[in-house]
C-alpha cells in the first residue's frame, strides 16, 4: 500500500503542477491581451482625433485662433466655397449662406436664424468644404465664420473673431431660442406609439 500511495502522490503532484502552469499561462495571456487590442483591431487615437471635440453653443472648447471678414473673403474663394454657395454666399446652387428665411419649403436654417455663433464655427469646421470636410485650419474657420457673419450684417468687417469674441456675437434668434428640457421617462413624445396588431 505504501508504494501505491507514493505513486498516487507523485501523480497528483504532477497533475497539480501542470494545472497550475496551464492556469498561470492562460491568466498571463489574458492579462497581456488587455494591453493590446482584441485580434489586432483598433489603434491609438491620433492627436487630431484627440483634439476633435464638440464646441458648445457658449463657446467652450473653441481653440485658440482668429480671423476677420477681410481674411475670410480670401479663404472663401481659395477653398472653393464659391463653387457651391456662389461668390457672395447667396447665389447657390447649394443653400444660401447670406440672407434667407425659414419657410416650409426650406430644409435648412439660414445663418441669421442660428441661435449661437460658435455653432456656426463648429459646423464649418466639421462639415466644410463639402468635398474635403475638416481640412480648413482653425484660423481659416474663424475667417470664413467672420465673413459669413459680416455678410449677414451681424458683425463689423474689421471685427476679429477668436475664442473670446465669437461667443459674444449676439445672434438675432438667440432670444427666441428655448433650451430643450432634460429628457425623463415622463417626457411626452412628439409622436404616437402605435401598438403592433
Amino acid at each position: 500500500m505504501g508504494r501505491l500511495r507514493m505513486v498516487w502522490l507523485r501523480s497528483t503532484w504532477w497533475l497539480t503542477c501542470t494545472a497550475s502552469v496551464v492556469l498561470l499561462s492562460v491568466a498571463a495571456d489574458a492579462w497581456g491581451q488587455e494591453a493590446r487590442p482584441f485580434a489586432g483591431l483598433g489603434r491609438t487615437p491620433s492627436d487630431a482625433e484627440r483634439r476633435d471635440v464638440l464646441v458648445d453653443p457658449d463657446g467652450r472648447e473653441l481653440p485658440i485662433g482668429s480671423g476677420t471678414a477681410a481674411e475670410g473673403v480670401t479663404v472663401y474663394a481659395r477653398r472653393g466655397c464659391t463653387a457651391c454657395h456662389g461668390p457672395t454666399g447667396s447665389e447657390g446652387p447649394a443653400v444660401a449662406l447670406v440672407g434667407g428665411q425659414v419657410t416650409t419649403r426650406t430644409n435648412y436654417w439660414p445663418i441669421r436664424h442660428w441661435p449661437f455663433a460658435p455653432s456656426i464655427w463648429d459646423y464649418i469646421r466639421r462639415a466644410m468644404p463639402y468635398d474635403r470636410p475638416g481640412t480648413l485650419t482653425v484660423d481659416e474657420v474663424y475667417a470664413v465664420t467672420a465673413f459669413l457673419l459680416y455678410r449677414n450684417d451681424l458683425i463689423a468687417e474689421d471685427y476679429v473673431l477668436d475664442e473670446q469674441t465669437l461667443p459674444m456675437v449676439e445672434m438675432p434668434a438667440r432670444a427666441a431660442y428655448q433650451v430643450p428640457q432634460a429628457w425623463t421617462l415622463e417626457t411626452p413624445r412628439g409622436f404616437e406609439i402605435v401598438p403592433e396588431h
